[in-house]
């Protein structure tokens, strides 16, 4: 390791991540890391389409790919004496520096840096001769394959020279770390010189975020895309959604206990808010903030401040009229925010009570 980022630095597509033997290793957006050497026009796969996406997606003119259903034929690995593809450390392929990239979603797990793996070994005909090319096959584009074109191959080689890289037109495992967005980096687990064999760096997505730990009994209340309001340190408010409510139950002091784990603290379920307008926190790294959700909701009701209920000797409530001061019986509905709703005899839209001061 030659180069790592900062605890909390950002990194989006095109940036580099670390260097690996002093050569750049830059972030591609995808689902699908590079499995393999692509080092050979007519390559055909979902790790293809990355590369080709992203270098579109970064100015790069990358020419037509070949359309869905297209029949390309495959190249022939280079057999070895005996009729064996020689692994990428032997010379049969593109070797892979330290540094792999993820296959999953950036969750704040550690980036890893797989070892190059072994080409397999090409099966062996018994009437071939030692060292004779193996038979090209044909391979039909599917849906979310991209082809290793020879536009696709100029495009890598402008990329190369405009990063640092050796401009060879061809991608190895680890040349770049593919994951699904851009990240921000969390703790460190290497250092400058290390091999990079293990761990290298926590990451988590750029998108800010709140987890609320919900009583297990208030969650059936919460559903996806709820609106809801987040108090900040700064004694703003900004509106919120609830983007996903978790299933697993935490901190169950009993389930803890029996399993030798020690007490633990009250059952409580994570509910996940969107910011709306992530602006409002762009001057926020963490905090604690509080969030209210709507639990029910009332419409087209007569509502009071609760100062203005008087409870009766015999039970129940009334509101003092203003002028007359005459008291009317009402009845009660939802309380929220110092406000509750009532209905009584002779109240209407406007009339006027005495509250509290």
């Amino acid at each position: 390791m030659t180069a790592l980022p900062a605890a909390g630095t950002t990194v989006t597509r095109g940036q580099q991540l670390y260097r690996v033997n002093d050569q750049p290793v830059p972030l591609f957006y995808g689902g699908t890391p590079l499995f393999r050497p692509l080092d050979k026009p007519g390559l055909v796969g979902r790790d293809v389409q990355v590369v080709a996406s992203n270098l579109q997606a970064l100015g790069y003119d990358v020419g037509t790919q070949p359309k869905v259903g297209s029949v390309i034929t495959q190249p022939a690995a280079d057999p070895a004496p005996g009729g064996s593809a020689l692994s990428p450390k032997d010379g049969g392929g593109t070797a892979a520096p330290a540094g792999g990239s993820s296959t999953g979603a950036p969750s704040g797990g550690p980036t890893r840096a797989p070892a190059a793996p072994t080409a397999p070994t090409a099966p062996t005909s018994p009437t071939a001769a030692a060292g004779a090319p193996a038979a090209p096959t044909q391979t039909t584009v599917e849906s979310g394959d991209g082809v290793v074109t020879g536009s696709l191959i100029a495009a890598i080689k402008r990329w190369q020279k405009a990063v640092g890289l050796p401009q060879t037109g061809s991608l190895g495992i680890g040349d770049v770390v593919v994951l699904p967005g851009a990240i921000r980096i969390g703790a460190l687990q290497t250092q400058l010189g290390e091999q990079g064999a293990e761990a290298l760096m926590s990451v988590t997505p750029t998108d800010k975020v709140v987890t609320v730990p919900v009583d297990p009994a208030n969650v059936g209340s919460i559903k996806q895309g709820d609106k809801v309001t987040i108090s900040l340190p700064d004694s703003s408010t900004t509106p919120g959604t609830v983007s996903g409510v978790g299933t697993a139950v935490k901190g169950n002091a009993a389930s803890n206990s029996a399993a030798g784990a020690g007490p633990g603290g009250p059952p409580t379920v994570d509910v996940t808010v969107a910011i709306d307008d992530p602006s409002t926190v762009k001057d926020f790294d963490s905090a604690t903030v509080q969030v209210a959700f709507v639990s029910a909701t009332a419409t087209g009701v007569l509502a009071v401040p609760v100062g203005a209920l008087l409870a009766l000797s015999g039970g129940g409530y009334a509101v003092q009229l203003t002028g007359s001061g005459g008291l009317v019986a009402v009845q009660t509905g939802m309380f929220a925010k110092g406000m509750v709703a009532i209905t009584g005899n002779g109240i209407t839209a406007g009339t006027q009570v005495v509250t509290a001061a």
